[in-house]
């Protein structure tokens, strides 16, 4: 059921609401969350389809703010709110409420989508594209538990997770860092098995990949040994190659379905690492509402070397088998939990890799996998 409202105001909607759930049949209010996504004309229904997707999961109540700030004088200095309530149907097993801030109004969202807000549930914040500098310091941000970017959707991959390391405030995840989850499991669970040493590391994958960046940092962060970053043609994340006296542990996925782990002596097996597309990814965020630490600690550990080798400090072969033994402990860590990364004191940084340049090493982001690797991951 949708209902259309033109220059309403936020006590209309509510009231649009309260009938269209009657009208459906549907009085009770069963859902667990507001997610509230700030986009714009042109990419509001991509995004809403991957929201609805994932309140199947997920019931919730979705509110669209689509800002219309207007071109001419005449245009800005008018205030006006349309409005689009959808019950059930293509909203998903919630309510879905688009909401047209026009004039001045687009920049007093947070005033609109306050009385929206679902009593006693927690609000989780997505940019789709554009997102603020500082997350938590926006007025809408302020109103969230967790607020969601995604650095793939900048220009600038890599200086967008560089100030995301800068203005991070737990409750901050980005959508590059939910794409590497499944190959965060599978080397986790890679690890749990016994091997030697771990030297050195290097990760493959296309160029301007914020997701290659953060498996790479989160590889050094745990490790505490150099990483190298390699440009490959894709798609997105092509493999993760870690060296240790024994010989290579290998996870290479060349067509973006199905990967291949090999480790020194035993036999190659195969993995599932599909690809993810975005309703997956947020509905793995919403599975989560406390800080993401493991996101926290990767993304700030080698911030200053993004694009670059990243580098751990050199260690004795016992401590870096420690840290391995870290990364990989109960999968935990691996697949960001709110665990606190182990491996002892974080060092000094040493001198950093030889790596792929900063022009090329970020790439579009890896979209992740599904099934049981992904829910293993989550």
């Amino acid at each position: 059921m949708n209902i259309d409202l033109t220059d309403t105001t936020s006590s209309q909607i509510n009231a649009a609401l309260v009938q269209a759930r009657r009208a459906a049949g549907i009085p009770a209010v069963g859902m667990v969350l507001t997610l509230v996504i700030v986009t714009d004309e042109g990419n509001h229904y991509d995004a809403l389809k991957a929201a609805s997707e994932a309140s199947k999961e997920h019931p919730s109540r979705i509110l669209v703010v689509i800002k219309r700030p207007g071109r001419s004088p005449r245009d800005r200095k008018m205030a006006r709110l349309d409005a689009e309530v959808r019950i059930a149907g293509e909203s998903g097993t919630g309510e879905t409420v688009l909401l047209r801030l026009h004039g001045e109004l687009a920049g007093h969202a947070q005033s609109v989508v306050l009385p929206l807000l679902l009593p006693d549930a927690p609000v989780v914040l997505w940019w789709p594209d554009d997102a603020p500098e500082h997350p938590s310091e926006d007025l809408l941000g302020r109103l969230a538990a967790r607020r969601i970017t995604d650095a793939q959707a900048t220009e600038d991959p890599v200086a967008t997770l560089a100030l995301r390391a800068r203005t991070y405030t737990p409750g901050d995840t980005d959508l590059a860092w939910t794409r590497i989850t499944p190959w965060r499991s599978v080397l986790a669970a890679a690890l749990d098995q016994k091997h030697s040493a771990i030297t050195s590391a290097v990760v493959e994958g296309e160029a301007y990949n914020p997701s290659g960046e953060l498996l790479a940092l989160w590889l050094a962060e745990r490790l505490r040994v150099p990483v190298q970053r390699q440009v490959s043609e894709g798609p997105g994340l092509t493999a993760v190659r870690l060296e240790t006296a024994d010989g290579t542990i290998c996870l290479d996925r060349a067509n973006g379905s199905l990967a291949e782990l090999a480790m020194p002596g035993q036999p190659d097996r195969h993995v599932a690492l599909q690809r993810r597309d975005k309703s997956e990814l947020i509905a793995e965020e919403l599975r989560r509402l406390d800080p993401d630490e493991m996101y926290a600690s990767a993304v700030k550990f080698g911030v200053s070397r993004l694009g670059k080798g990243i580098s751990g400090a050199a260690e004795q072969p016992a401590a870096r088998a420690g840290a391995a033994g870290g990364a990989s402990g109960g999968g935990a860590a691996a697949s960001g939990s709110s665990g606190k990364a182990g491996g002892g004191a974080r060092p000094e940084p040493a001198h950093k890799a030889a790596g792929a340049p900063a022009h090329t090493a970020g790439g579009a982001g890896d979209a992740g996998t599904g099934g049981a690797v992904g829910k293993a991951a989550s």
